[in-house]
């Protein structure tokens, strides 16, 4: 199988020393990103696509202003905000379900594919995304999935551990 560029780009982020950290950081728009040594669950996902080539700060932030209504309203912002939108997962789902493909959250492991965006609510309720490895669990058909749940970007057997939420494709 073809290496595909996404999986690859977000193997990268697992050899760097991530702090996890979700503070509010006003960012230059478009392309802006925290300190590259800080970032949550989506800043893994946000910096994978910026190095294909596609800078989902600005995606998200244009979707955001031509279609408010349509995101979620989880927060007090009555406005897009480009500092932040892009790094929310509920807004990422939105922006995968309305620009990509929209796939079952299958129990079946084959149904993920190198490079699928999968996304659970952990305890609490808290939203979580990760991306599909091309990579298996030893001895199963079970991909690997590349995320920052906490401990800096990992590429961990973690796709069935907490209830999905989402399945998405999004085509670069």
């Amino acid at each position: 199988m073809a290496a595909d560029p996404l999986v690859e780009a977000a193997l990268e982020r697992t050899r760097v020393s991530v702090t996890y950290d979700g503070a509010y950081v006003a960012l230059a728009y478009p392309n802006g990103d925290v300190p590259d040594d800080r970032g949550v669950c989506t800043d893994l996902v946000i910096r994978a696509y910026r190095r294909v080539g596609i800078d989902l700060q600005k995606l998200v932030h244009e979707d955001m202003s031509a279609s408010f209504e349509a995101y979620p309203r989880l927060w007090t912002e009555t406005r897009p905000d480009p500092n932040i939108d892009h790094r929310r997962v509920p807004n990422l789902e939105t922006f995968f379900s309305r620009h990509g493909r929209t796939l079952p959250a299958s129990s079946d492991p084959a149904a993920y594919h190198p490079g699928d965006l999968v996304t659970w609510r952990l305890p609490g309720n808290l939203p979580h995304i990760g991306i599909v490895s091309s990579q298996l669990v030893p001895g199963t058909h079970r991909p690997l999935i590349i995320h920052n749940i906490g401990a800096g970007p990992k590429q961990e057997d973690v796709l069935f551990e907490y209830p999905l939420n989402g399945h998405f494709r999004f085509d670069y």
